[in-house]
């Protein structure tokens, strides 16, 4: 007789653990992907990720697998995104894959092995398996919740101006947003509060400008109906 692990009501397929890691870089949103050396997809760009072991939970798996690429003290943000089980997606068999979300935000810019990159989330490379689509989940996880809830702090640094914010809300969202609306919306909501500070003038003078932050580091719902929307076309 089998064991019970591999048998039809309980089969043993192949766990992996992903992680789509995205960070606003030079106004643009961008993922980071390791370019896979070995078939399948050699060459192609992948998530970084690898194998759930027998004695480790998912979360504890991502948090290794990322450990390989960047630190893990890095992310403002993780979270679990979803799970993929097509059969086909792996040419080597059936395999099972439970994606991450997490975040780095824009002050912090961590050292990547010479496999890893980043690549703007509006035109990313070839990628390996379901990657891309994974890729595209993310982004619209991440949309949505910074409608909702205040996720912003995991993007921003730990002091910014509202034009500053603004950058990065434009970046992740895809489309324009008004630093006013923005600045009315956030603070409306108890998400943001003033240092107390300004930032130096530019090049150009004029006033200095106010440093905010976000009130707490914590995810949170600020609004369970709210959503951003694009505006109108004329």
């Amino acid at each position: 007789m089998g064991s019970v692990w591999s048998s039809p009501e309980r089969p043993a397929y192949p766990h992996q653990a992903l992680a789509v890691v995205l960070q606003v870089r030079g106004r643009r949103l961008h993922a980071m992907l390791w370019q896979r050396p070995n078939e399948p997809f050699a060459g192609a760009w992948a998530l970084p990720g690898g194998p759930l072991l027998a004695d480790e939970t998912l979360g504890a798996s991502v948090a290794r697998q990322l450990a390989a690429k960047v630190e893990v003290a890095h992310l403002g943000h993780l979270e679990q995104l979803e799970t993929r089980s097509d059969p086909g997606r792996d040419p080597r068999g059936r395999t099972v894959a439970t994606a991450y979300l997490g975040l780095i935000p824009t002050h912090v810019d961590p050292a990547l092995p010479d496999d890893t990159a980043w690549h703007p989330v509006d035109a990313l490379p070839a990628t390996a398996f379901d990657h891309g689509s994974i890729v595209r989940s993310a982004l619209a996880r991440l949309r949505s919740k910074l409608s909702y809830t205040n996720v912003g702090f995991a993007l921003a640094p730990p002091e910014f101006t509202v034009a500053e914010l603004r950058e990065l809300y434009v970046a992740a969202l895809g489309y324009d947003v008004t630093a006013t609306n923005l600045q009315r919306v956030l603070l409306r909501r108890g998400v943001l509060e003033p240092t107390g500070e300004q930032a130096p003038p530019g090049r150009a003078g004029g006033r200095p400008a106010a440093l905010y932050r976000f009130v707490t580091p914590e995810l949170s719902v600020t609004d369970p109906f709210a959503v951003f929307r694009p505006p109108s076309a004329p």
